[in-house]
C-alpha cells in the first residue's frame, strides 16, 4: 500500500539512504545534486531548509512508503495563490510498476483536499518519456516548452484537482 508523510526532522536519515542509494539512478534523467547535499552535514542543513520552508507553508514535501518502506518522495514547491509545481522521484527498485502514476494521483488529491489547491505545474525533459507518461495519465497536460539544466522538456499543468483526470483511450487498468 501507499502512503504519504509529510516530511519530518525525523525521515533524514532514510531519506539520506535513499538518496544515496538511488542517486545514480536519477541522475540519469535529473541534474545530480553534488557531492556536498550526500554528506550527512550537507544533508541535515538541507534538510532543515526543508522544513523550514515547509513550516512557512511555502512548500509541502513529503517520503512515498510503499508497506512501510521509503520508495520515494512527492512534493509541492511555491504553493501560492491556489497552485504549485510538483515534483517527484521514485526510486529504481519501485520503478516499472505504476508506484509514480499512483503517487501523482495521491497528491493531486492530497493538494486539492489538504492543502486546498486548485491547480498543479509540473515540469519534465524530452529525454523523460516514462515522467511524461505519467503526467499524462494523472491529467496534466502540456502547457509550454522549458529547458531543465539545459535539455528541452516541457511545462505541464493540471486543473481542477478535485475532478478525476481523464483517462486516455486505451490505458484503462495500465500501469506506469
Amino acid at each position: 500500500m501507499l502512503t504519504l508523510e509529510r516530511l519530518r526532522a525525523d525521515h533524514a536519515d532514510a531519506l539520506l539512504a535513499f538518496e544515496r542509494e538511488n542517486r545514480a539512478y536519477f541522475a540519469r534523467t535529473v541534474p545530480d545534486r553534488g557531492d556536498a547535499y550526500f554528506t550527512p552535514a550537507g544533508f541535515a542543513e538541507r534538510h532543515r531548509a526543508l522544513l523550514a520552508e515547509q513550516h512557512a507553508r511555502v512548500c509541502h514535501f513529503h517520503v512515498l512508503l510503499q508497506d512501510e518502506v521509503l520508495v520515494g518522495r512527492v512534493n509541492l514547491m511555491d504553493a501560492t495563490d491556489g497552485s504549485a509545481e510538483l515534483g517527484y522521484r521514485i526510486g529504481e527498485r519501485a520503478s516499472g510498476r505504476g508506484v509514480a502514476t499512483a503517487a501523482v494521483a495521491l497528491m493531486c488529491r492530497v493538494a486539492a483536499t489538504e492543502y486546498g489547491l486548485t491547480s498543479l505545474t509540473a515540469r519534465t525533459t524530452l529525454d523523460n518519456p516514462a515522467s511524461l507518461t505519467v503526467l499524462t495519465r494523472n491529467g496534466f497536460t502540456p502547457a509550454g516548452e522549458t529547458t531543465l539544466d539545459g535539455r528541452p522538456g516541457l511545462r505541464l499543468v493540471r486543473r481542477e484537482l478535485a475532478a478525476a483526470p481523464p483517462q486516455a483511450p486505451g490505458t484503462e487498468g495500465q500501469r506506469g
